[in-house]
Formats: structure tokens, C-alpha cells, sequence
């Protein structure tokens, strides 16, 4: 690991220049999709108030997109997010009766 250090060296004139040495790269962390699958027993306003409730980074349009999406394709991306909220949000929404599952965004 380089870390980012500002070394004073001395110029034949006699002033300190700074000298940078490169910056680390930080590695993005996995970023996790949570799923909403489609099902034939909750209402759509149910799944819609419910993911509402859960992701509150949803806005009422947001989520009838992705409760429609579901309805339509069997499947509807719910945010992506990493593993941690994901999973929070993907056993939520189970624990209120709507079928979700997580997995990597890649």
C-alpha cells in the first residue's frame, strides 16, 4: 500500500519544495442488486407502499417502476447498494411477504 506523503527536500537555493508522492487508489467495495421478484398475491399498492417503507430512497414513482417492471419481466431492480443494506433491505422486504433476493451487481 503507497500512502500520499509530502517529503521537504532542500533546492540548491536553499527553499523546500514539496514533493507529492502519488496517491492510493481506493478500491470501490462490491455493490450488490436487490431483486424484486414478481407475485401473484400482494397488491400492487401493497408492493408499492412496502417498498416504500423499506428503501426510503424511493419516491412514490420509483417504486411503481420497479413494482411494474417486476409485474411485467417476473423481476424489478430495487437499488443497488453494497452488501450490508442490501441484505437489509433484501430480508425487509421477506419479512413483509414479497419475494426478494440479492446478488452482485457485475
Amino acid at each position: 500500500m503507497v500512502m500520499a506523503v509530502e517529503t521537504p527536500s532542500r533546492t540548491p537555493g536553499g527553499a523546500a519544495v514539496l514533493e507529492k508522492a502519488p496517491e492510493r487508489v481506493r478500491k470501490q467495495s462490491p455493490r450488490y442488486k436487490v431483486l424484486l421478484h414478481n407475485d401473484p398475491v400482494n397488491s400492487m399498492e401493497y408492493v408499492v407502499s412496502t417498498l416504500r417503507q423499506v428503501v426510503p430512497q424511493l419516491s412514490e414513482q420509483d417504486a411503481m417502476a420497479v413494482m411494474l417492471e417486476a409485474h411485467n419481466t417476473g423481476v424489478g431492480l430495487v437499488i443497488v447498494c453494497d452488501l450490508e443494506p442490501a441484505e437489509f433491505y433484501c430480508e425487509t422486504l421477506k419479512g413483509k411477504g414479497l419475494t426478494s433476493t440479492i446478488e452482485p451487481e457485475n
